[in-house]
């Protein structure tokens, strides 16, 4: 941890566990107030569980049963997206989703879902028939029957929304802290983490650890989170078919989640999946033939012209589902201090801007939140030289020749970009880090070009042998020994 003695015990008077797009986004709300924060994350980087490997969807909110938290957060989180988008510079695009009917029983429950929106409060909603189906989305399946519209759905990149929270909230005065798996929680006033990277003290622990938050709770006593491990299979496809779908469309859903969908993402590639499975092992993020298999032969039902052989990689994410169904936000009965954000399954990324402001009320109640002086919600724009036209690329490299260096051919992504992206607040620490923050590495070729130098500019910048730069922290090395 930057700037703590050894053995030195730091106090905070909020811990936040798991840097996720909640946590991340739950932190960057608490830096607006005259409070310590702290953002606790086990692995090498923010964003590395289910955040990293999800939809990538801003659902509408007709999905959730009335009532219910999911409903109301989702509903209110899709609405605040656009603007968090904005004042953190990050991609959205507002394309809307469609589900779709492929029998007269199938529209059926697209009507039910039209009046569980109305009920939840969704704008743009309607249904729609055969016609005007293949008129706004041409490469629809001719089975298709009809549809439910939902004109405020969007998607998101997931990663770089929580990258970009979190750097926010390390501006306003978060410490970030990597490398730090909470082992167990001692409560004598405050808490005391018992962590990775040394004890931490804290009087109000907010648990926002993904499928791990059943797990730290039950360290202060709470065993009242039942939470099943879902695996979803998903394959991303190249940009050069990313065109194959205008929304995001979903197949009727059933209740293992909504089904197989394929989506455009925002940075133009096409996504197909996921999978829904029922796993012991929370860390299971392996791909499977069989997984595979579905995706591609439920994704045809939908749109017909989809092609494996299009993919450019596949994975595997596994969310934390409730057993309650539904979203578990309150203080904990057995330790008064300690705040539950747990089951956040989708539409978890959706509600997250909603959550993160529940959060704070219910915080308010116990503890002073007075605004800070000077305080920016606004994150600068990372320099993005794939988007720049010709002048403005010449003027950036007459200010650095490093961003006239392509390291990245496949996303036209730069030296300087990557340098901005280690020397960054809560900045990239591995290959995997530069690559969700800059692309480098995420297009056709999944880093085969690009790859050595990106080890090599890391190892420059944070000053460690190249033998010592992982791929995504711990033990995940890409170099082991010099050879010449």
């Amino acid at each position: 941890m930057f700037g703590r003695k050894k053995g030195e015990i730091m106090t905070y008077d909020v811990a936040i566990v798991g840097a996720g797009v909640v946590g991340g986004l739950i932190a960057r709300e608490l830096s607006r107030f005259n409070i310590s924060v702290a953002l606790l994350e086990k692995c090498n980087d923010m964003a590395m569980g289910t955040t990293k490997a999800n939809s990538a969807i801003v659902h509408g909110g007709y999905d959730a049963q009335p009532g219910t938290l999911k409903a109301k957060l989702n509903v209110e989180g899709t609405a605040l997206m656009p603007k968090v988008c904005e004042k953190l510079s990050v991609p959205f695009k507002n394309n809307g989703s469609l589900v779709v009917a492929f029998s007269e029983s199938e529209m059926e429950h697209v009507k039910v879902l039209y009046d569980r929106g109305i009920k939840n409060g969704v704008p743009g909603l309607s249904v729609i028939d055969r016609d005007e189906l293949r008129r706004i989305e041409p490469n629809i399946s001719e089975s298709a029957v009809g549809a439910l519209l939902c004109e405020s759905a969007g998607i998101v990149c997931p990663y770089e929304l929580t990258i970009a929270a979190v750097e926010n909230a390390v501006v306003n005065g978060v410490e970030f802290i990597r490398n730090c798996r909470v082992q167990s929680i001692e409560q004598n006033g405050d808490y005391t983490l018992k962590t990775t990277a040394g004890d931490i003290k804290a009087k109000f622990i907010i648990n926002a650890a993904g499928n791990y938050s059943d797990k730290l709770a039950s360290m202060v006593g709470d065993d009242s989170i039942d939470l099943v491990p879902r695996k979803g299979e998903y394959y991303l496809l190249d940009k050069s078919v990313g065109g194959l779908a205008v929304h995001t469309i979903f197949q009727c859903p059933n209740e293992m989640g909504k089904g197989i969908l394929v989506t455009p993402t925002v940075d133009g590639n096409l996504l197909i999946g996921p999978t829904a499975k029922n796993i012991d092992d929370k860390g299971d993020t392996t791909t499977t033939s069989e997984g595979l298999r579905e995706i591609v032969e439920k994704a045809l039902k939908s749109v017909p012209t989809v092609s494996p052989r299009n993919a450019i990689t596949s994975f595997a994410g596994v969310r934390a589902h409730p057993v309650c169904d539904d979203f578990i936000i309150g203080w904990c009965e057995k330790s008064e201090h300690f705040l539950n954000v747990a089951g956040i399954e989708s539409p978890g990324l959706s509600a997250s801007p909603a959550i993160a402001l529940y959060v704070r009320e219910i915080l308010s109640e116990k503890l002073n939140l007075t605004e800070k002086e000077h305080y920016s919600d606004v994150r600068k724009a990372p320099v993005r030289f794939r988007h720049m036209n010709d002048v403005e690329r010449a003027e950036l490299i007459k200010k650095n020749p490093a961003y006239g260096r392509i390291v990245c051919r496949c996303e036209t992504v730069t030296e300087g970009e990557i340098i901005d992206a280690i020397r960054a607040p809560a900045g990239a620490r591995d290959v995997d880090g530069v690559k969700r923050r800059t692309r480098a590495g995420m297009g056709r070729c999944q880093g085969g070009f690009c790859g050595s130098k990106v080890v090599e500019i890391l190892s420059r910048e944070l000053a460690v042998p190249m033998n010592e730069v992982t791929k995504f922290g711990g033990e995940s090395k890409i170099i082991y020994e010099r050879t010449k």
